[in-house]
């Protein structure tokens, strides 16, 4: 430590104009392998609602995008009274985000693969999953109320941004059995702070694994703003670091988020490896039934992303288009009250579970110790009921 020290004092290097001149050129392992332009998010988040762009946009696909977004609406507001009714432990809405859950969803091909947040039942929903199962885990029935490999959707769980590096693995040897998949993992704003994030985006650059990384920057980590937690220009930014393009998308805009999805999840399954899309929306309800948004932000605030309503912006865009009329607005509201319908009606009853079950799915062969422990909660359920 001294030589070295005494090395580094001995050392000067020329003042002004001089030092750039002094400075070495790096041998060519320490110079970057990429050019970083190519891989800058947009300067403004980009839309195309309400911009020329959408006079290209597939009609159909704006009238299913638009149906989705009100019954994902609905779909919101009935779970919230779920938890207040009591049928649900906990639910963390996506009310204002619900551009972002369907283009999710909507952006892939069935044999692709979706790894949600705890947040995202609706993207889960959205892709075909039945409703009461998505909030089987939130209603502390199962830790999974579905089967993941029929649905190609990854368990919903409340840690945070874990399933970004199982996504990544998954896409990683999907592309090394030569199987043409997609993985696309959802992580809001908050989950960015975690090591997982990194580890994933790493892995996946490094791997160059066929995987989407779409983070919904909804403005809190539960209540910590985003200023608090970044530095960073915007989290698109950080792709750079990695060594992927990063885009930023207007999280509100459902065809500009499903248009970015789209481009990625093909540029993805082509070869061209990862994306990182951040999605500028906002969460209008609490962070969960549990929280009191109103300690952290103010009712001005929520009122100004109100205007910037995702369902309201598509459907005024349809209507100028003379895409939808009045008739289609009612038959999307009565398809989305059916399916809320539905979803009170099987969550008011009484699920039938057998404590057993905690033992059926822990491992392929049950390891001494949970025959153990299974062998004594059957003897106490056997001494219950000869009690009872």
């Amino acid at each position: 430590m001294d030589s070295l020290q005494q090395r580094s004092s001995t050392v000067q290097e020329p003042p002004g104009a001089a030092r750039d001149a002094y400075r070495p050129t790096p041998p060519p392992a320490w110079r970057p392998r990429t050019d970083p332009a190519p891989l800058l998010p947009e300067a403004e988040p980009l839309r195309v609602l309400g911009t020329d762009a959408v006079a290209d946009a597939d009609p159909e696909l704006l009238r299913r995008l638009y149906r989705e977004l009100v019954r994902g609406r609905r779909y919101n507001a009935q779970a919230t009274a779920l938890t207040k009714q009591g049928r649900l432990a906990v639910y963390p809405s996506t009310t204002g985000q619900e551009a972002c859950e369907v283009a999710a969803a909507l952006a892939l091909e069935e044999r692709d693969w979706l790894f949600p947040s705890y947040r995202d039942t609706l993207a889960a929903v959205a892709r075909g999953l039945d409703p009461v199962q998505a909030l089987t885990l939130l209603r502390g029935d199962w830790h999974t109320g579905y089967d993941p490999r029929e649905h190609r959707i990854a368990p919903l769980s409340t840690p945070l941004a874990t399933q970004l590096p199982h996504a990544v693995g998954l896409a990683h040897a999907a592309r090394l059995k030569g199987d043409d998949v997609v993985a696309l993992a959802m992580v809001g704003d908050g989950g960015t702070s975690e090591g997982d994030f990194h580890e994933a985006l790493n892995f996946a650059a490094v791997w160059q694994a066929p995987v989407v990384f779409l983070v919904q920057n909804n403005g809190f980590a539960i209540s910590v703003p985003l200023a608090k937690q970044t530095a960073a220009p915007s989290l698109a930014h950080k792709a750079v670091g990695y060594g992927m393009p990063g885009r930023l998308v207007d999280g509100n805009d459902a065809v500009a988020v499903h248009q970015v999805l789209t481009e990625a999840v093909t540029r993805a399954r082509r070869g061209g490896g990862p994306t990182l899309v951040e999605a500028i929306t906002y969460r209008i309800d609490a962070h969960t039934n549990a929280d009191d948004a109103t300690r952290y932000r103010g009712d001005g605030e929520v009122e100004t992303w109100r205007a910037h309503d995702p369902v309201l912006l598509l459907e005024r865009e349809l209507t100028e288009r003379g895409l939808l009329d009045e008739d289609g607005r009612r038959a999307a509201a009565e398809e989305a009250e059916t399916m809320a319908a539905r979803l009170r009606e099987r969550m008011n009853a009484d699920p039938v579970l057998d404590p057993m079950d905690l033992f059926a799915h822990v491992y392929a062969e049950k390891t001494a110790q949970l025959r153990e422990q299974a062998a004594q909660l059957r003897a106490e359920l056997d001494a219950e009921s000869e009690a009872g």
